[in-house]
């Protein structure tokens, strides 16, 4: 497991994000399912999730062939496939992402009341699944809706991630992107190293060591 990305626990995390197809969410799943043994679920919402990149980021095919991919392009699909995951998922499950999880609940031509009850009767069954099986369940979701804030509510973890120049940049209460992997060299950052070394102390002046001012010569 790659030490530049955060460890994705048991328990429901939400990974809020810039854009609905940020690879960032990609790098993130790739990097837990390469040394994780069991079955993934993955709950796609209307595409805006790509899976192409998942498998042009993944070392080979091989890497991805216990990953379990569905498709929903409205909410009721969406909501049914997360039903069905509870029968379908088993001891053997050990990580389930659903990308974008509020987008097809934005759907205009559902009653506010009903689209609003079929989201949070999704997450909270996600919640369920990943405290029942304890594993960890993945979320993405962007900007400061609604659905955002209930997933937050649930959330265990919430993990916040921006584009930068060298590569996204993860930071959760306990993690923090210090150290970017870039064509065989690393790129570091100050976080990096008073992480390593820690903060120099400060320079005391002269009077701090009882030296008077009419001592200092010029």
């Amino acid at each position: 497991m790659d030490d530049t990305y955060p460890d994705l626990s048991p328990g429901l995390t939400l990974l809020r994000t810039e854009h609905p197809q940020s690879s960032s969410m990609h790098r993130l799943v790739l990097n837990h399912i390469l040394d994780a043994e069991g079955v993934t679920y993955w709950l796609d919402a209307g595409n805006t999730a790509s899976t192409y990149a998942l498998y042009d980021l993944a070392p080979s095919r091989r890497a991805l062939r216990n990953v379990k991919i569905a498709r929903a392009f409205t909410a009721y699909q969406h909501h049914e496939l997360v039903r069905m995951t509870v029968s379908e998922a088993s001891p053997r499950t050990s990580f389930l992402v659903a990308p974008n999880v509020g987008t097809l609940y934005r759907d205009g031509d559902l009653m506010t009341v009903e689209r609003e009850g079929l989201f949070e009767s999704s997450v909270t069954i996600l919640a369920e699944l990943a405290e029942v099986l304890d594993v960890p369940v993945l979320v993405t979701a962007r900007g400061d809706t609604r659905e955002t804030e209930l997933v937050a509510d649930l959330a265990e973890t919430e993990i916040d991630v921006e584009r930068t120049k060298y590569g996204p940049r993860y930071e959760s209460e306990d993690f923090e992107t210090t150290v970017y992997w870039m064509n065989g060299w690393f790129q570091t950052t100050i976080p990096y190293w008073v992480d390593l070394f820690g903060v120099a102390p400060e320079e005391r002046s002269p009077l701090e060591h009882g030296v008077r001012p009419e001592d200092i010569r010029a």
